[in-house]
């Protein structure tokens, strides 16, 4: 339990941290593209220590999958909860701009804001591995430099189930977002948690360009390029399709609805003496 100790710790200094940042961004609201970067930071941060107790804990600390399962659950559920609309994911931002609903400026500093939110929890993570506090950080601290890749099939099939996985993913937020975030948050926490448990032999579904960058770039096994195919370009992909399928086009490059039509029921008025006269008939 001493290792979940510390583990619990680490988890509550990231989410104080991505707290204050987003309190201090709020008297600035020109910088306001940098919550990405807090809610990005938070959400690597935690996952690569979540990532430590999955490929450490369970063997050598005694902690089943239930246990990781869990950890993993209450991580992005924090997550959702304290960072709210700032998702730290690449593809929701660019989500938006499809819609319409950013330009392109604001886009490009939030997802620039991301992958710096991602670089930098990763160098945290690896200075506090670096500090050994537990037997699984000290495990970990060895293994960083040779940690084993998330991917696990060829380029085809990872490219498939980061795909597959981005889709029901975006299709489920898409018919969820006007929801009440009482109902929206623990539900995308349990469908992130089910969709890692069931792609953990494949890609483990990360669904974020920023977030594989953080969790699984820098381990060998794989090139900067194939990683880029599988978790970017598919789950860019992914995000495509789900809003395509959702809307039945891409606003942002062509109006036309190719999927749905759209009826418009035209009620005929009829005036006020033709419907005394037909009363009387």
């Amino acid at each position: 339990m001493s290792g979940l100790n510390a583990s619990l710790g680490y988890f509550v200094s990231a989410a104080i941290f991505a707290a204050l940042v987003r309190t201090l961004l709020q008297k600035w609201p020109r910088l306001s593209f940098m919550l990405e970067f807090s809610s990005s930071f938070m959400l690597v941060a935690c996952l690569l220590e979540v990532q430590t107790i999955v490929d450490v804990g369970e063997w050598a600390g005694g902690l089943g999958p239930d246990v990781t399962l869990t950890v993993r659950f209450v991580v992005l559920l924090a997550h959702g909860i304290i960072c709210g609309s700032e998702s730290g994911n690449p593809t929701l931002v660019v989500l938006k701009f499809l819609q319409r609903e950013a330009t392109t400026l604001p886009t490009l500093l939030a997802v620039a804001a991301q992958f710096l939110g991602a670089h930098m929890a990763l160098l945290v993570a690896l200075y506090y591995w670096s500090l050994e506090l537990t037997d699984m950080h000290m495990i970990k601290n060895l293994m960083a430099r040779e940690c084993s890749s998330s991917l696990l099939v060829s380029l085809v099939q990872g490219f498939f189930t980061e795909c597959v996985c981005t889709l029901i993913f975006h299709l489920v937020l898409l018919n969820l977002r006007r929801r009440s975030a009482l109902i929206r948050v623990p539900l995308i926490a349990v469908l992130l948690t089910f969709l890692f448990h069931t792609a953990r032999g494949y890609t483990s579904a990360y669904m974020s360009p920023s977030l594989s960058y953080g969790l699984t770039f820098h381990c060998p096994g794989f090139t900067f390029t194939e990683y880029a195919v599988v978790y970017w370009l598919g789950s860019l992909t992914g995000m495509i399709l789900a809003l395509f399928l959702y809307m039945g086009h891409i606003p942002r490059i062509f109006s036309k609805n190719l999927l749905y039509s759209q009826k418009t029921r035209q009620k005929t008025r009829v005036p006020k003496g033709d419907k005394a006269e037909k009363k009387k008939q």
